[in-house]
């Protein structure tokens, strides 16, 4: 088991001084390939109460194994309210359709049931972890939830993450554009953080190849804004700078704790993809 920090003991006063019943707070907890994390969320500013937990991801990351990890970084804070949990998966139908970055037995699974059996709430929402992000930053990050037309978020890592806004910030599910095929080959294998190291391409011929998969977004969608998230955003003004596209792009702002603030974002509003 790891953490934040190296002893993480139990939550600060100030997160159990929160009531879960109070809803102005809410709980996220988001589930990826290395790391599970979580959190109090307060849902007037986007911002953590306290500090999140982490626990690595179990290996296999099986539903059974990841249920139990997401069941201790929910009693760690003694939670009881509405908990949003991501997946890096499609959730369609209150069914788990893929599985990146997890074990394939989650496929076909139904994770409220799953969930249900593990923690204390029986209020849950559980969603594509790109998707979350992208509800946090529309919301939290650049008020993009205020921007006319569409909004896309891209989280730029080992693949390409989506997420697609509309009318002032409403959320269309699993669009997985990370999979679409650009020329020869799917968008992420060309423009994904990974492939600019894999192939050591420097910020301007790595902007060239992101640039030309954006562009078929813009084809596709005539967007008005692209948000560009993951790790990469933090060097944004080594590469947005260089990209050729007409839609302004601009840098991911809550990085790694977007996925948190959006699944308690999408507990509260019950949403269910």
């Amino acid at each position: 088991m790891s953490s934040d920090s190296p002893s993480p003991g139990p939550a600060s006063a100030e997160q159990l001084a929160v009531d879960s019943a109070d809803p102005r707070y809410g709980f996220g907890v988001d589930v990826g390939g290395s790391g599970v994390k979580g959190g109090i969320v307060d849902l007037q500013t986007g911002e953590l109460v306290g500090d999140r937990f982490k626990i690595k991801t179990p290996q296999p990351a099986t539903p059974t194994a990841v249920a139990a990890t997401v069941a201790e970084i929910v009693a760690h804070f003694s939670w009881a309210g509405p908990v949003g949990i991501t997946l890096p998966a499609v959730v369609s139908g209150g069914v788990v359709r893929t599985a990146a970055n997890i074990d394939h037995e989650w496929i076909g699974t139904d994770p409220y049931d799953l969930f249900g059996h593990h923690l204390v709430t029986r209020s849950l929402t559980v969603l594509n972890d790109a998707d979350a992000a992208g509800l946090a930053e529309a919301k939290f990050g650049l008020g993009a939830d205020e921007v006319d037309g569409v909004v896309i978020m891209l989280t730029l890592g080992t693949g390409i993450g989506s997420a697609i806004l509309f009318n002032g910030g409403q959320l269309l599910p699993n669009t997985e554009l990370g999979h679409l095929q650009v020329g020869k080959t799917i968008a992420e294998e060309q423009a994904s953080a990974r492939a600019k190291e894999e192939h050591d391409w420097s910020y301007e011929k790595w902007a060239g190849k992101l640039s030309r998969v954006l562009h078929e977004y813009e084809k596709l969608f005539s967007p008005t804004l692209f948000i560009l998230g993951g790790g990469i955003s933090r060097k944004a003004n080594k590469w947005i700078p260089l990209l050729s596209t007409t839609t302004p792009a601009v840098p991911a702002r809550l990085l790694n704790t977007a996925g948190i603030v959006g699944a308690a974002m999408a507990a509260r509003d019950g949403l269910r993809p």
